[in-house]
């Protein structure tokens, strides 16, 4: 499969407004942005063997850790990898919805959530 940037920042995008409004109102000095790959930096600090992949990636202070003497930091950042979304992807839709759900999983860490609650709380989605 294969998709223009733009294209794939439109999907971004439209994630972005398709997320809950407590979300995207309660976000807090965070950048979300997108790649082709992780870099070699970021494959070895999440010490990433060959044959895996990563979809997205949270770097910053959770809100949860922000304290009163959080100011003048720069923004967190999420980053969005295209190319492995892509190969994992079935179909358009199928990217769309990997899009959005890494976006959500990205966010949950800006908001403090280890990955454990995360999958938790992905569990009982998928239940109800």
């Amino acid at each position: 499969m294969h998709i223009s940037d733009e294209d794939f920042e439109k999907l971004i995008a439209d994630a972005i407004d398709e997320l809950p409004d407590h979300y995207t109102e309660e976000m807090s000095n965070v950048a979300i942005t997108w790649e082709s790959e992780p870099s070699p930096e970021q494959r070895q600090q999440l010490k990433l063997r060959c044959h895996e992949t990563l979809f997205g990636l949270y770097e910053g202070i959770p809100l949860t850790a922000r304290g009163a003497g959080y100011n003048l930091v720069l923004p967190d950042k999420i980053t969005l990898f295209k190319n492995p979304l892509l190969a994992h992807a079935l179909s358009p839709e199928h990217l769309k919805q990997e899009v959005k759900h890494t976006l959500w999983h990205e966010l949950a860490h800006h908001f403090g959530l280890e990955h454990a609650r995360i999958h938790e709380l992905e569990d009982r989605k998928r239940q109800h």
